[in-house]
């Protein structure tokens, strides 16, 4: 890896994570990367391509979250810092690998580097998706009902997640396949998922109490 590149990346790109919400934070982008890196090392492919589209994958969500991946590939792109390590072929890779990891995308990723950090994205801990879920419904619909989180939970669990949904794993050998199995499990049985829902959903009003 090169040391400058990285230095780049830890100290003018990472820290942009902290502006965004709990899903998609510094721990978000480090644990992707991290998986990103591994998948790559294990694929034999190049790691700095697989470093640089996980840094910058999710940067769109500066302008919202419907079009991130688009808008998160034009930022790799635009940024002509990078031209001092690829090239215009190597950053138009890179910029499509970013532009196809959002897991609705209605088309499969267009190269190796695009199924990595889409697979490294999902890091499917049943408790943590759970977590997000709630978490990305109270910042983005603020409400004092919670039926109105609960709804938001369901219907993103069954349209993703849920045997059906939209989510596709990459690798035959995903390590994610075991937790997303499980992650169905909960979300076809409607009174676990209701008490999960409720201990978590408690536990981030106290957070909210705590910060104020």
């Amino acid at each position: 890896m090169n040391k400058e590149l990285q230095k780049y990346i830890e100290t003018m790109i990472i820290p942009k994570y902290s502006d965004f919400d709990k899903g998609h934070n510094l721990e978000h982008v480090k644990t992707v990367i991290d998986e990103s890196l591994n998948l790559a090392e294990k694929c034999g492919v190049n790691l700095e391509y697989a470093y640089v589209i996980a840094a910058y994958h999710d940067l769109g969500l500066c302008e919202g979250r419907e079009f991130h991946h688009i808008t998160s590939g034009k930022i790799l792109e635009a940024d002509s810092v990078l031209n001092q390590w690829f090239l215009p072929d190597e950053i138009k890779l890179m910029k499509e690998a970013v532009e196809d990891h959002r897991a609705s995308s209605k088309h499969p990723p267009r190269s190796i580097y695009g199924k990595i950090v889409a697979e490294a994205d999902r890091d499917i801990v049943p408790l943590k998706i759970i977590k997000r879920t709630i978490q990305y419904s109270m910042k983005n619909t603020p409400s004092d009902d919670k039926e109105v989180h609960w709804r938001h939970l369901t219907e993103h669990m069954a349209e993703k997640y849920a045997k059906g949904g939209y989510m596709k794993l990459w690798f035959e050998d995903s390590k994610n396949a075991e937790p997303l199995n499980e992650l169905r499990k909960i979300i076809a049985d409607k009174n676990k998922l209701r008490n999960i829902f409720e201990d978590l959903y408690s536990k981030e009003l106290s957070q909210q109490y705590l910060e104020q």
